[in-house]
Protein backbone atom coordinates (compact mmCIF):
# COMPACT_ATOMS: atom_id res chain seq x y z
CA UNK A 1 0.00 0.00 0.00
CA UNK A 2 0.88 3.39 -1.14
CA UNK A 3 1.70 6.45 1.28
CA UNK A 4 -1.57 8.59 0.90
CA UNK A 5 -0.57 12.03 -0.54
CA UNK A 6 -2.76 13.51 2.49
CA UNK A 7 -0.44 12.20 5.24
CA UNK A 8 2.05 13.95 7.09
CA UNK A 9 4.16 13.01 10.22
CA UNK A 10 7.47 14.73 11.57
CA UNK A 11 8.55 11.48 12.34
CA UNK A 12 9.81 11.39 8.88
CA UNK A 13 11.48 14.39 8.95
CA UNK A 14 15.47 13.52 9.30
CA UNK A 15 17.43 16.53 9.60
CA UNK A 16 21.59 16.94 10.57
CA UNK A 17 23.67 19.53 10.16
CA UNK A 18 27.57 18.50 9.14
CA UNK A 19 30.46 21.04 9.84
CA UNK A 20 33.87 21.26 10.73
CA UNK A 21 34.62 20.63 14.54
CA UNK A 22 31.73 18.23 14.91
CA UNK A 23 30.50 15.11 13.61
CA UNK A 24 26.77 14.86 11.85
CA UNK A 25 24.37 16.02 14.45
CA UNK A 26 20.84 15.35 14.19
CA UNK A 27 19.04 17.94 14.61
CA UNK A 28 15.35 16.42 13.00
CA UNK A 29 13.18 13.85 14.65
CA UNK A 30 14.82 11.86 17.93
CA UNK A 31 16.66 15.74 18.29
CA UNK A 32 14.54 17.07 21.03
CA UNK A 33 12.22 19.23 18.49
CA UNK A 34 9.70 21.45 19.77
CA UNK A 35 6.01 21.37 18.16
CA UNK A 36 7.44 24.30 16.25
CA UNK A 37 10.44 22.32 14.60
CA UNK A 38 12.32 23.63 11.63
CA UNK A 39 12.04 26.05 9.24
CA UNK A 40 13.10 26.65 5.65
CA UNK A 41 12.96 29.91 4.13
CA UNK A 42 14.19 32.27 1.62
CA UNK A 43 16.10 35.50 2.81
CA UNK A 44 15.18 37.51 -0.26
CA UNK A 45 12.34 37.49 -2.91
CA UNK A 46 13.73 36.24 -6.31
CA UNK A 47 12.20 39.19 -8.80
CA UNK A 48 12.62 42.83 -8.97
CA UNK A 49 9.82 44.52 -10.92
CA UNK A 50 10.67 47.49 -12.31
CA UNK A 51 7.76 49.52 -13.99
CA UNK A 52 8.55 52.59 -16.73
CA UNK A 53 6.88 55.56 -16.89
CA UNK A 54 4.85 54.41 -19.67
CA UNK A 55 3.92 51.15 -17.95
CA UNK A 56 6.06 48.64 -19.46
CA UNK A 57 7.23 46.04 -17.40
CA UNK A 58 10.59 44.68 -16.45
CA UNK A 59 11.37 41.56 -14.58
CA UNK A 60 15.38 40.89 -12.68
CA UNK A 61 15.39 37.64 -12.11
CA UNK A 62 17.60 36.95 -8.93
CA UNK A 63 20.50 34.53 -9.60
CA UNK A 64 21.59 34.16 -5.83
CA UNK A 65 19.86 31.62 -4.07
CA UNK A 66 20.03 33.05 0.02
CA UNK A 67 18.20 30.78 2.35
CA UNK A 68 17.94 30.66 6.58
CA UNK A 69 16.72 27.54 8.28
CA UNK A 70 15.61 27.73 12.00
CA UNK A 71 15.79 24.96 14.34
CA UNK A 72 13.48 24.90 17.76
CA UNK A 73 14.71 22.38 20.10
CA UNK A 74 13.52 21.78 23.84
CA UNK A 75 15.67 23.69 26.43
CA UNK A 76 16.31 19.67 28.14
CA UNK A 77 17.52 18.63 24.77
CA UNK A 78 21.10 17.20 24.32
CA UNK A 79 21.51 18.59 21.10
CA UNK A 80 21.43 22.36 22.44
CA UNK A 81 25.27 21.11 23.95
CA UNK A 82 26.69 19.78 20.90
CA UNK A 83 25.13 22.84 18.54
CA UNK A 84 26.74 25.13 21.23
CA UNK A 85 30.08 23.29 20.81
CA UNK A 86 29.61 23.80 17.20
CA UNK A 87 28.92 27.65 17.20
CA UNK A 88 32.05 27.76 19.54
CA UNK A 89 34.89 25.93 17.67
CA UNK A 90 33.74 27.92 14.16
CA UNK A 91 33.48 30.97 15.77
CA UNK A 92 37.11 30.73 17.02
CA UNK A 93 38.16 29.24 13.95
CA UNK A 94 37.61 31.80 11.05
CA UNK A 95 38.68 28.91 8.15
CA UNK A 96 35.51 26.68 10.06
CA UNK A 97 32.99 29.79 9.55
CA UNK A 98 30.49 29.37 6.91
CA UNK A 99 31.50 25.50 5.97
CA UNK A 100 28.02 23.53 7.13
CA UNK A 101 26.06 22.08 5.37
CA UNK A 102 22.17 21.20 6.94
CA UNK A 103 19.83 18.85 5.38
CA UNK A 104 16.37 18.52 6.27
CA UNK A 105 14.36 16.12 4.02
CA UNK A 106 10.61 14.12 4.67
CA UNK A 107 11.41 10.97 3.75
CA UNK A 108 7.73 9.86 3.24
CA UNK A 109 6.91 13.42 1.14
CA UNK A 110 9.58 13.47 -0.81
CA UNK A 111 10.61 17.06 0.05
CA UNK A 112 14.42 17.57 0.42
CA UNK A 113 16.00 21.26 1.34
CA UNK A 114 19.79 21.79 1.73
CA UNK A 115 21.53 24.44 3.18
CA UNK A 116 25.24 24.83 2.00
CA UNK A 117 27.65 26.89 2.81
CA UNK A 118 25.80 27.46 6.10
CA UNK A 119 27.07 29.58 9.31
CA UNK A 120 25.36 30.00 12.50
CA UNK A 121 23.05 33.43 12.22
CA UNK A 122 23.44 33.88 15.69
CA UNK A 123 23.54 31.27 19.02
CA UNK A 124 20.40 30.43 20.35
CA UNK A 125 18.90 32.90 23.48
CA UNK A 126 18.48 31.55 26.89
CA UNK A 127 15.45 32.18 28.58
CA UNK A 128 14.89 30.54 32.30
CA UNK A 129 11.26 30.72 32.97
CA UNK A 130 8.59 28.47 34.43
CA UNK A 131 8.16 26.67 31.49
CA UNK A 132 11.53 25.98 30.25
CA UNK A 133 10.40 27.35 26.49
CA UNK A 134 12.98 26.01 23.67
CA UNK A 135 16.01 26.92 21.93
CA UNK A 136 15.87 28.36 18.76
CA UNK A 137 19.19 27.94 16.31
CA UNK A 138 19.43 30.06 12.95
CA UNK A 139 21.58 29.35 10.05
CA UNK A 140 22.04 31.10 6.97
CA UNK A 141 23.98 29.96 3.58
CA UNK A 142 22.51 29.00 -0.13
CA UNK A 143 19.21 27.08 -0.34
CA UNK A 144 18.14 24.22 -2.66
CA UNK A 145 14.81 23.64 -2.29
CA UNK A 146 12.37 20.62 -3.56
CA UNK A 147 9.07 19.76 -2.70
CA UNK A 148 8.35 15.99 -3.76
CA UNK A 149 4.90 14.77 -4.37
CA UNK A 150 4.16 13.43 -1.28
CA UNK A 151 3.89 9.94 -2.67
CA UNK A 152 6.98 8.17 -1.32
CA UNK A 153 7.57 4.46 -2.46
CA UNK A 154 7.81 2.20 -0.07
CA UNK A 155 11.24 0.48 0.99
Amino acid sequence: MANSPNTYSFSSVQATINGPGGNAITIGYSAGPTDEGISVEWKEEKSTMTMGADGTVQHALHAAMPGRMTVRLLKTSPTNAMLMQLFNYQRLNPAAWGQNTITVSDVNRGDANALNMAAFAKATGVTYDKTGRFNEWTFDGVLSMFLGTGVAALV
